[in-house]
């Protein structure tokens, strides 16, 4: 974009400032979509292994919010 709003320039460069910038954002959303895969295979990995060392409630178990229900896993307050 021009340093003055009213100062017009030429089409086509605008065109070809705005299709370079979208083919960066187009490739920064590939490697965030990857790093997210990344990082779901790696919160599994942890469920997984918590549930195998019993330290985790199975997914029945939990409460609406995501937080573990109390009673099902022996662990909490002892209100």
């Amino acid at each position: 974009m021009p340093p003055d709003p009213d100062e017009h320039s030429d089409p086509v460069v605008t065109s070809v400032s705005l299709a370079a910038e979208a083919a960066l954002l187009e490739a920064r959303l590939r490697m965030l979509r990857e790093e997210i895969g990344h990082v779901d295979m790696r919160i599994k990995a942890v469920s997984d292994t918590l549930r195998l060392l019993g330290g985790a409630a199975p997914p029945a178990a939990e409460a609406p919010d995501g937080e573990e229900c109390c009673e099902s896993s022996g662990r909490g307050s002892t209100e």
